[in-house]
Order: structure tokens, then sequence, then C-alpha cells
């Protein structure tokens, strides 16, 4: 199984637009089996799937009950074509409390929880797909500590650049626990064309500081509107330009994998 966190300390990038419909390509294009965990308090993913509940196990059990069975707080996702098949781990407001209780918990290492956990269904999936909470906390280093990849989705304006360095340093620093985590690169989303974003994906190609997909998110009406569908992007409008983007994202990720 191969993991990766979709991560930017920045809010309103689309990043959790873009692990949304990379699980979902990747399950519904490329037959593969998906685990689409939701590793943010605010469970947009979540809700995103009707998966949110305060009566069912979450996230949060994982990270704080020892040798907690993964497939216990699993929900499938039903609406997919085989051969593939796109499952949540859904998140609620209780990882709050959970990020609490690990820093607390001296009895047990703190960083390598999720690792573990997901270590349990590795048989099982193809790919881990994390969407994290823009935040570096407990979880999100968790995630990272658990990732094979890294991917930073990236809103080109004043505040472009904030939060992408110290996700380079994390990582740098969190190859301790992890030796063979790599940032696979950044991806614009909401692109349009237009100056700033010329300029501004210029830049991010020639002196950001990390690797960048060749393709960009365009901005789209269509992706405002699977929030209120609650169906990705191909399910919802397959030949909108955003739709097209992820797709040509996606193949650029496999050939990296």
């Amino acid at each position: 199984m191969r993991i990766a966190s979709v991560i930017n300390l920045k809010g309103g990038v689309g990043k959790t637009m873009g692990a949304i419909n990379i699980a979902h390509i990747l399950a519904e294009v490329h037959g593969k089996r998906v685990l689409l965990v939701d590793n943010d308090k605010q469970g947009s993913v979540s809700r995103f799937f009707g998966a949110h509940s305060y009566n069912a196990p979450s996230i949060a059990d994982v990270l704080t009950t020892k040798g907690y069975n993964v497939e216990d707080a699993v929900q499938p996702w039903l609406k997919i074509s085989p051969p593939g098949w796109l499952d949540i781990l859904p998140a609620n407001m209780m990882l709050l409390r959970a990020e609490k209780e690990i820093l607390l918990d001296c009895s047990r290492p703190q960083q390598t929880r999720l690792k573990r956990a997901l270590q349990s269904v590795e048989q099982m999936y193809d790919f881990a797909i994390i969407d994290c909470a823009p935040d570096l906390n407990m979880s999100a280093i968790n995630a990272l500590v658990a990732s094979d990849d890294v991917l930073i989705p990236i809103k080109v304006d004043s505040f472009a650049f904030d939060g992408v360095k110290q996700i380079l340093e994390t990582v740098e620093e969190l190859r301790e626990f992890n030796p063979a985590i790599r940032v696979v690169g950044g991806f614009v989303t909401m692109w349009q064309k237009n100056n700033v974003n010329t300029q501004g994906e210029a830049w991010l190609q020639e002196r950001g500081g990390l690797p960048m997909f060749e393709t960009a998110i365009r901005k789209t009406v269509a992706v405002d509107e699977t929030t209120f569908k609650r169906l990705p992007l191909l399910a919802h409008k397959k030949n909108s330009t955003a739709a097209r983007d992820y797709l040509a994202l996606v193949e650029e990720y496999l050939k990296m994998c």
C-alpha cells in the first residue's frame, strides 16, 4: 500500500477537494483499492461522503486506542465501479481530544501511531490518501510519518507560499521516523488564465524550492457544485475542466510511484 498525505498549512487551497478527487480517480479510473483517511477534525471528507458521525468509530479511536482494529472504523463508499473500491476512515471533533491524549500519553510512541495502524490493513489497499488539517499538530505529524509521498496543493495569491517552507522543513525533521518520505510535488489549484497565476506558477516551478506537477487544476464552478451534490468531480461533471485536470494529475502521480 502506498500512502500519500495531501497537506498545506494554508486553508482554502482546495486541499480536501484534491484528496477526494485523487482518491476517487485512483479507484474509479485506475481500479485501485483506496482508503481515504480524513485526518482533519472538521471532518469535511467524512461529511462529503456521508460518513460523519459521533456514534461510530473514527480516526480518533485509531490514534488513541492501542491495538485498535482499523477495519472497525472504516466505512465503505459503495458508489464505485469494480475492481477498484473506495473506503473512508472518518474524522470528527473527537480528533481534537485525541491530539491532547497523544501528547499526554508517554507510554508508547506518539509519532508512529497512524503508521502502525495502517500497516495492519496494508494488504487490503493499493493506496491510502490522507487529507490533513492545515496545521502541524500530532495528527498531521502522524500522517507524515506514515506517508511515502507528500502532495502540496497551492492556490496562487499573495499568501500562496505561506507554510510551504515549514512543511518542507518538517518533512526533513521527520526523516528520523520515516527515512523514505518524499515530497512528490506541489500542484496549483483554482488556476485562472491571468498574469498572477501564470507568473506565480512560473515562480513556483523555478524558485519555489519544491518539485511541481505540470498539471494545474483550473478554477470552475463544478468544484463548488460537488460540495452540494456530495459527488466527486468525475461522478458529477466528468467533462468539466477541473475533472480533466485531476485525471491528468493522477496520471502524473502514478508515473512517479
